[in-house]
């Protein structure tokens, strides 16, 4: 399932303007906190605030909604600057993240390596398409038929390949809650998960998974493969002391970073936007990777008033984002380098991913690009609206709406119609942001 969802994806990317990919990007420059400064000094437009409170009513103090203009300009705004729980929006945030760090072409890698003692190893980045495929080529070459004969065992003795792993209390963010981490949908992150660590339910043994197969494909081969579980810290300290260089016997790479963002948030795939995050935060520990990230924002000049994050999915009900921030990030992204990449990963209305089911028969089908957000309660979508006046950077969050589907189709209708504000004198000024 997921891997034809990458083929597909991957055809997309043809359509992409070439833009030279660099192994360190910089962003646009921000001046004087500008994602802030722009609130303070936004304009709203009254006939679109007047369509987002209509379009809410009574549920006013359930909403947060934003829409921001090409020009970085706040035409309306509903309790922009009250956090909420975003659900997946928060995807917006990990992949835009994972692409200025890491790049449009960056793959994660998965490699067994022969160290100078002579023992294997494999080493995982947390490819969520790894296969059992590959995995079998791996056995291969471990026990000597796939081109490494070095390496080569008899039955009686069994080949040791050490696993390189995050201790188990890493493998979830600590406050996911116990019944999701069952699901496909909430299974661990690990460096090494064949299939995303997902069958119809979450793994929750990867490693007898893992040694299962070793062992069907070595028996077919007449050998043996016996696992070692390693810790990956630990297991970094001690090769850091050794100045030998281990060989790459094998190795396997994931679909291109825009294909994996593609994944995360068209498809809002959960594992592929968890392992993004902890690889362009460089470190496997959700907390420490959630801090990594919040700088970042803070970075970019993003609104940062109440923002909370604690994993890169949006699973946690921990994560708090508004819908200011939201929009000035998208905003933000569309002045980034890799725009394009960035755009061409969300779902689009009434064609593809979350959004092929919605808005149909209205002229957003094919204009809105944007990510899709549901937890029980909860109902978030963020993205960009084209209109005939340039593009509009809308978020929406609701946190105990009744029918929040309706009302959100009811503003980006509205965000379109009124794209062109009537009256830009009659504006009505946003206080700034706390330092």
């Amino acid at each position: 399932m997921i891997r034809s969802a990458l083929v597909s994806l991957l055809v997309l990317v043809p359509q992409l303007p070439v833009r030279a990919a660099t192994p360190l990007l910089a962003p646009p420059p921000v001046v004087q906190r500008q994602g802030q400064a722009m609130l303070s000094g936004g304009a709203l437009c009254p006939a679109l605030q007047t369509a987002l409170e209509s379009a809410v009513g009574t549920e006013e103090r359930l909403w947060s909604v934003s829409v921001v203009d090409q020009r970085g300009q706040l035409l309306a705004d509903l309790n922009g600057g009250i956090p909420r729980i975003p659900a997946s929006n928060q995807k917006l945030v990990s992949t835009a993240f994972a692409l200025d760090r890491l790049g449009p072409d960056f793959r994660l890698k998965t490699q067994l390596l022969r160290h100078p003692d002579g023992s294997l190893e494999i080493v995982g980045e947390g490819d969520p398409d790894l296969s059992i495929a590959e995995i079998q080529k791996f056995a291969m070459v471990a026990l000597g038929q796939g081109g490494s004969s070095s390496t080569s065992s008899s039955a009686s003795a069994p080949v040791q390949l050490m696993v390189r792993e995050e201790p188990r209390q890493l493998w979830w963010p600590a406050d996911w809650d116990p019944a999701d981490r069952s699901y496909a949908y909430g299974a661990p992150i690990t460096r090494l998960a064949l299939t995303s660590n997902a069958l119809h339910m979450a793994v929750m043994d990867p490693a007898a998974r893992l040694q299962r197969i070793l062992n069907s494909t070595a028996h077919q081969q007449g050998g043996q493969i016996r696992l070692q579980m390693v810790d990956q810290r630990t297991r970094e300290a001690a090769l850091a002391r050794n100045w030998r260089a281990s060989v790459v016997l094998h190795s396997e790479d994931s679909a291109p970073m825009h294909a994996l963002l593609s994944l995360a948030n068209t498809e809002s795939h959960n594992f592929t936007a968890e392992v993004l995050m902890r690889e362009a935060a460089d470190v496997w520990d959700a907390n420490r990777a959630s801090i990594a990230t919040t700088r970042w924002l803070q970075a970019q000049g993003i609104p940062m008033t109440g923002l909370r994050l604690r994993d890169g999915s949006g699973l946690s009900r921990g994560n708090r984002l508004t819908s200011r921030s939201l929009s000035v990030l998208l905003w933000r992204m569309a002045q980034h380098p890799l725009a394009a990449y960035y755009q061409a990963s969300m779902a689009i209305a009434g064609q593809r991913g979350t959004l092929r089911n919605y808005f149909w028969g209205t002229t957003l089908v094919g204009r809105f690009w944007g990510k899709t957000g549901t937890l029980r309660g909860v109902r978030s979508i963020s993205g960009i609206l084209e209109t005939t006046n340039g593009p509009r950077y809308v978020s929406m969050i609701a946190n105990g709406s009744y029918a929040p589907n309706s009302v959100m189709g009811q503003i980006l209708l509205a965000s379109q119609r009124i794209s062109r504000c009537p009256a830009w004198t009659a504006a009505v000024t946003l206080p700034a942001e706390p330092d």
